[in-house]
């Protein structure tokens, strides 16, 4: 197992690429399963979800190839309906094979899924969108099992306690586009990467409307064709690239952001003072040297997006002042207040609320990274403080940000990997 090392307190300068989406890319993956024809999908990134998604895929029988950013998937023969807990338990985005398995065969053994430990995320929605299309569920041994001999439209509602579910939106929009006659989900998950999934299937062959809304209403076909589509960029990656300037007081620029997708996050930032220009694809960052203290709560989007929750809370950690940042997508997704607090943070829960008392310095130390946003919040301070940041675990930073640390090293950060 590998670890990274951080010498702090340097500003970044430079320009940084912005890869693929992850969380675009896993369903859009996914639903290959739904046509018997060869797709090819670019702009995907490296990243160890990616090659859990395409191992999953071959075991039910596709053939996939990745070569750069491009992924050729093809079929081999017929699909096998069983999705294996040793590859589903290790990510939570592979639970997305449950929908096309379902249309595409009538019949699906999905594994519970795994992933970030960052509170409950149960399927229960995912389950009644497909009861509600006529399939029959049961758990039994750790799978969720469903089948149907047709699946048919119908109007159902896929709210859930904390909002709209992106991966249950996914999961029932694809099992709805193969279904016998007309589907409405309402309070459908509009996020960017559920438009995108959306955008894939209409090349397939799908009819969506309301693309982009809470309302999506899907006439089911017979059958889907293979395609050439370009996953969107990865919001997430950008977002972080953007609190790693400002935490740092540092000018960059990034390429290919995804700027329309991010305005709940450059709204706070501007109210902090940083200031966010983008012109010909060209998003750049410049910090000021005295930053104000702006309190965040996370929403479904077009809301504040959870998983920059981490990483704008280590920014606050370091902006004299008391902000105050409330999660109410996953109330315990708060692991990472203790790894600031050893790096000199002054920060407290308070139920689903954090209580941010800035401090003039962060000092560098050994931190453990608990899930895939925390350690990028601990990139974040690590890149900030003073002294040398040890971040173990960081194989949770490989399932979500391409290249990391040559990036960042191109931007001029003292960086390195070590074995543990």
């Amino acid at each position: 197992m590998d670890k990274l090392i951080i010498e702090g307190g340097r500003p970044l300068r430079g320009e940084v690429k912005i890869s693929g989406s992850k969380n675009a890319a896993l369903p859009i993956m996914a639903a290959t399963l739904l046509t018997d024809e060869p797709c090819t999908i670019s702009h995907v990134p490296r990243l160890r979800d990616i090659t859990t998604m395409i191992k999953l895929l071959r075991s039910l029988g596709k053939k996939v190839e990745m070569n750069e950013d491009r992924v050729e998937i093809a079929s081999k023969g017929a699909l096998h309906h069983v999705a294996d807990y040793s590859l589903v338990s290790t990510m939570r985005g592979s639970f997305c094979v449950l929908g096309p398995l379902l249309a595409k065969l009538g019949k699906a053994e999905v594994s519970f899924p795994g992933g970030c430990v960052i509170g409950v995320r149960p399927v229960d929605l995912h389950i009644k969108g497909l009861e509600d299309l006529g399939a029959k569920t049961r758990i039994e041994n750790g799978y969720v099992i469903a089948t149907a001999k047709h699946l048919k439209g119908a109007h159902l509602y896929l709210g859930g306690a904390f909002g709209s579910s992106v991966l249950a939106t996914a999961n029932v929009l694809m099992a709805a586009v193969l279904a016998e006659g007309e589907t409405i989900i309402e309070s459908a998950a509009c996020e960017p990467e559920v438009e995108n999934l959306c955008r894939f299937l209409e090349a397939m062959g799908a009819k969506i409307e309301g693309v982009g809304s809470h309302r999506l209403v899907i006439t089911g076909v017979k059958r889907l064709r293979g395609v050439r589509f370009r996953v969107i960029a990865d919001r997430i990656e950008a977002g972080t690239y953007i609190l790693m300037a400002a935490a740092t007081k540092s000018d960059i620029a990034l390429r290919d952001a995804p700027y329309a997708h991010l305005m709940a996050l450059t709204d706070k930032l501007n109210q902090a003072g940083v200031e966010l220009t983008c012109k010909n694809n060209l998003l750049k960052v410049k910090t000021k040297d005295r930053l104000k203290p702006v309190g965040v709560t996370t929403h479904p989007y077009p809301g504040f997006p959870t998983d920059l929750q981490a990483q704008f809370m280590a920014l606050m950690a370091l902006v004299p002042g008391v902000s105050v940042i409330t999660e109410r997508i996953y109330p315990d997704r708060f692991m990472h207040i203790a790894e600031l607090n050893r790096m000199g943070a002054n920060i407290r829960r308070e139920g689903a609320n954090a209580i941010v008392e800035g401090v003039k310095e962060l000092y560098g130390a050994p931190v453990m990274a608990s899930d895939l946003r925390a350690s990028a919040a601990l990139v974040v301070a690590g890149l900030a403080a003073k002294g040398r940041t040890e971040i173990h675990r960081i194989y949770h930073l490989e399932r979500g940000y391409e290249n990391l640390e040559g990036k960042l090293l191109a931007l001029g950060a003292r960086i390195r990997r070590e074995k543990e």
